[in-house]
Parts: structure tokens; C-alpha cells; sequence
């Protein structure tokens, strides 16, 4: 059994990063992608990183970042790839297989094989792994910190009560929503306890030793030590602890619908379970819903779990339905933040499948059924691929959300070329006219120009060799014939750019460039 659960295991690795790797650069940057990765660009240049408690998320991303950078001998920044960038969250994605066979004797090995087999498959952990922001860390903190609690609560050991710790203070260095997992996991773990007591009269072996205060006091220091480290930038900025809990005024009222992003009840369950748009395919993780309400089912009746631990189970599933009632009630919404209850369900999932193919008792059954979750699997694997490349960037994807058009590719392209035809290069003077909610994630894309300037309106002097205007100001630039306008790019859907160049640049440039050939 242990040789075929390590064989499953080693598979679904394999599956998981053939999914997550390939052409990782491919989608243009999500404007959330590109702020990381600026706030990075601080940390990597200057040694520094300034926590903003009204605006993005924790630390831990750069210093992740900054890790991988330098074992992998990183070139400067402005040459550094959209792939590097995102190869940090595929780790941390494939992260989430590693880390299952050390719940084991929670879920039981099969389960753990089946769990793993979803959470390499899945679209949206899939999707999301390929994505530079903070949610996939958030999730692979906090199964560590489940692992962890949940060997510690096993062993009482203090190593793991310490790991448990520091994985808490990871998550709060990552994301404020962290606040909703700890307290779904605590009132989870309240209710779970009841249940053992009341209902199922459990008890833990005799054999392991109660609590101790002691232990709990450790891994309480050590979540703070870890997370006053890493919002200090290692003791270099003294306001970043306490800006870790001034951000919680900001954030709640954007919680509470002082946002563009509010969204009904069932947004993600939406998105999950059937999601159907324009003339685009259907998509749809309802096998992953469906096994995990069976692995749910199974720890409150204790029926089918195998070598799986009932109460365990019932954590995981109490767990997973108050977070996934929490996020939905909630008015503020964005796709990714789904994955902290969808992993929930992964991993109740696997204990589904390992139920339903543990309880059919005839072999040609087990195999049939064995091989239907296998398809089952093979389809959600390539609704993943899908995802990730032929639709990474349209709107009839269901984990798509204002994203960035391909056509900005294109723009920025555009005004490249130019610099290379302009006796100054990237020196160029580039003038950017737009709200600054629409010109991200150009910053990203024109960094390596050194004299670009950014205006939310049109300044009293426009004029520079090269000119990104918004379209809504309506600028007219080329009016005067000083200019020409030389094209319309789509940033997102329904935001457009115009791009005027000086007139001689613009003469020089199509005299100059090469022929285009067949």
C-alpha cells in the first residue's frame, strides 16, 4: 500500500507541474500581477519593502520572491521574465501535494492519493497557481498550519506545535483574509470537539499527554515573531507590525461593500459547479463538489474512512463549510479568494472517492468505479489546460476576471520598437495619460524606460515623442500635426488607449524598420 500511495503520489506531482509550468509567460499580467511585482522590484533593488496598509497584501510573496531570485541566480529586473515571476506560486501550488501524505493518518492513504490526484487537476488551483499574487501561499500556509496543529494534536510535540506557529504568522505575513481561516478553523475545531464528546463519545488514546499550556504559549511567540519579522522587513521598517493591524480598517470596509467588487451569494459556487458563457465551452469542478459532500458525509457517520481518522475528517469538513458559508456571505468578492475553501473540498474529495471505491465490495466494480474517477479526473485535467492557454485571457473563463487584453501586447510592443529607433532608446520620453486604476499593469511592461511619466488627467503640456492617452479623455493630440496617432489598443474590456508619436519619430521609424516578410 505504501509503495502504491508514494507511486500515486509521485504521479500526481508530475501531473500537477505538467499542468502548471508550460508557457507560464503566455497571458499578459493580471494588474494585480504587475503591483506585485513592482512592490518586489523595491525589495530586489533596494533591500527594502514598505507594508501599505490601505492597499495589496502581506510580504511574504516578495521575500518568497527574493528567495527564489537568488538561488536562481536571478539577471536585473528589467529583465526579469512574467515566468520567473510566476514559477514562485507554481511551487507553492505543487506545495499542496507534497505536503498530503503527512495526513496520511488523518485522511487515510487513499484518500490522500485521490486528494492529491484533485488537487493537481483542479482549473482553479491549476489556474491560480499560475497567477503572481498571494492566494496560492495563503493556502499552502494554511494546510501546513493544519498538518502541523494536527500532528502536534496527535504527538503533542512541541516541534510541531512551534511549525504550527510559524505557519500562522506565514499566513498573516500573506493576506489580511487569514483572519477567516483561523477563525473557521478555531470554531471548527470548538464544534468538532463537541461532536467527539457528546455524539461519538471519542476520546484521545490514552497514551497521548493532555495540552500543555507551555507549548501553545511557544507557537503563540512564534506566529508573532514570525510575523512582526516579516512586516518590519527584518527590523527595517518599525510601523509595519502595527500597519499589520491598521489595514483591518480599510479592509473591513471594503468587506462590507465599500468596493467595485461586490458580488451575489453565489459568485464562486457560480463559477465552480457550472459556468457557461457566449459560445465558449462549460466549465465546471461539480465531481470535486460532489465526492467532497461524500467525504463530508463520511466523517459525521464514520462509515467507509478506512485507515482515515472520523474526527479529523469532520475538522476538515466543519472547517470547509464555515469558510465557504463566510466568503459567500461576504459582499466582497474576487475569484481567487475561493481557493481557501476549495482546497477544503479537495481534500474531502479524496476521502469521497476513497470511500464510495472502498465500499463497493465486487473487483470489476472497484475498478470500474476507479477508472470513472480517473476520466473524471482526465477531464477536469483538461478543462485545466484549457484555462491556462487557449482562454487564460477571455472573459467565457470562469477564473478570468478583469484581466488584461492580449492587445496591450501589442501596444507595448509598439512603443519599444520606437525606442529603438529613437537616437535616446529607452531613454525616450514616454507621457502615460489615464486613471491610474486603468493604466496597470503597464508600469510593468515599461519599466525599463527611464523617463516615463504618469498622469491620472491630461497635463497642461501633453507633448512628448511618445504618448499613451486614455481613450475617454478624448485628447485629439494629432490635431495640431505635430503627431500622429498610429493606433487603438484594448487594456481591458470597454478600456482603450490611443498612442501618438511625434511625427518625425513616426517617419523615421516606418522608413527605417524592417520589411515585413511572408
Amino acid at each position: 500500500m505504501k509503495r502504491w500511495l508514494t507511486l500515486s503520489l509521485l504521479l500526481a506531482t508530475v501531473v500537477a507541474m505538467g499542468l502548471r509550468c508550460p508557457r507560464l509567460g503566455q497571458r499578459p499580467m493580471h494588474n494585480d500581477e504587475a503591483v506585485n511585482a513592482l512592490k518586489f522590484r523595491q525589495l530586489w533593488e533596494r533591500g527594502e519593502y514598505r507594508y501599505d496598509p490601505k492597499e495589496h497584501h502581506g510580504p511574504s510573496l516578495a521575500y518568497a520572491t527574493l528567495a527564489a531570485e537568488r538561488l536562481t541566480d536571478a539577471p536585473d529586473f528589467d529583465h526579469l521574465t512574467e515566468a520567473r515571476l510566476r514559477f514562485v506560486t507554481v511551487v507553492f501550488g505543487v506545495g499542496l501535494v507534497l505536503l498530503l501524505p503527512l495526513t496520511a493518518d488523518g485522511l487515510g492513504r487513499r484518500a490522500v492519493a485521490w486528494a492529491a490526484v484533485f488537487t493537481a487537476v483542479s482549473p482553479a488551483m491549476v489556474f491560480y497557481s499560475r497567477y503572481y499574487i498571494h492566494e496560492m501561499l495563503l493556502v499552502f500556509f494554511t494546510f501546513l498550519m493544519m498538518v502541523a496543529s494536527w500532528h502536534y494534536w496527535r504527538s503533542r510535540k512541541i516541534g510541531w506545535a512551534l511549525l504550527a506557529g510559524a505557519a500562522i504568522g506565514l499566513m498573516a505575513a500573506t493576506k489580511e483574509t487569514f483572519v477567516i481561516t483561523l477563525g473557521s478553523a478555531g470554531l471548527a475545531l470548538f464544534l468538532n470537539q463537541i461532536w467527539n464528546r457528546l455524539l461519538d463519545a471519542s476520546k484521545p488514546p490514552a497514551s497521548v499527554p493532555r495540552l500543555r499550556p507551555g507549548h501553545l504559549a511557544a507557537a503563540f511567540a512564534v506566529w508573532l515573531a514570525v510575523a512582526a519579522l516579516l512586516f518590519s522587513s527584518f527590523f527595517t521598517n518599525a510601523s509595519g507590525p502595527l500597519d499589520s493591524l491598521r489595514t483591518y480598517g480599510p479592509w473591513l470596509n471594503r468587506a462590507g461593500g465599500d468596493s467595485p467588487h461586490i458580488h451575489p451569494w453565489d459568485f464562486y459556487l457560480h463559477r465552480l459547479v457550472y459556468f457557461h458563457a457566449g459560445k465558449g465551452p462549460m466549465w465546471s469542478e461539480a465531481l470535486i463538489l460532489m465526492l467532497g459532500i461524500i467525504g463530508a458525509g463520511a466523517g459525521f457517520v464514520r462509515k467507509g474512512l478506512g485507515d482515515g481518522n472520523a474526527s479529523f475528517v469532520r475538522f476538515v469538513a466543519l472547517y470547509t463549510l464555515l469558510l465557504t458559508a463566510v466568503y459567500s456571505l461576504l459582499a466582497y468578492k474576487t475569484p481567487w479568494c475561493l481557493l481557501s475553501f476549495w482546497h477544503g473540498f479537495i481534500l474531502l474529495a479524496g476521502v469521497g472517492a476513497a470511500v464510495l471505491v472502498h465500499t463497493v465490495r465486487r473487483p470489476f466494480a472497484r475498478i470500474a468505479l476507479t477508472i470513472l474517477f480517473l476520466a473524471g479526473a482526465g477531464q477536469l485535467a483538461a478543462q485545466a489546460w484549457q484555462a491556462s492557454h487557449d482562454y487564460s485571457a477571455d472573459p467565457g473563463n470562469p477564473y478570468v476576471y478583469v484581466q488584461t487584453a492580449p492587445d496591450i501586447l501589442n501596444l507595448v510592443d509598439q512603443v519599444t520598437a520606437l525606442a529603438e529607433f529613437s537616437p535616446e532608446g529607452h531613454r525616450m520620453v514616454v507621457k502615460v495619460m489615464a486613471d491610474e486604476g486603468d493604466y496597470w499593469p503597464l508600469p510593468w511592461y515599461l519599466r525599463r524606460f527611464e523617463r516615463i511619466g504618469w498622469w491620472a488627467e491630461m497635463p497642461p503640456d501633453p507633448w512628448a515623442p511618445v504618448m499613451i492617452v486614455s481613450a475617454k479623455f478624448g485628447a485629439a493630440l494629432d490635431e495640431k500635426k505635430t503627431h500622429r496617432m498610429v493606433g487603438i489598443f484594448a487594456l481591458r474590456p470597454g478600456v482603450f488607449f490611443e498612442l501618438y508619436v511625434d511625427a518625425g519619430l513616426w517617419r523615421d521609424y516606418m522608413a527605417k524598420r524592417p520589411a515585413k516578410t511572408d
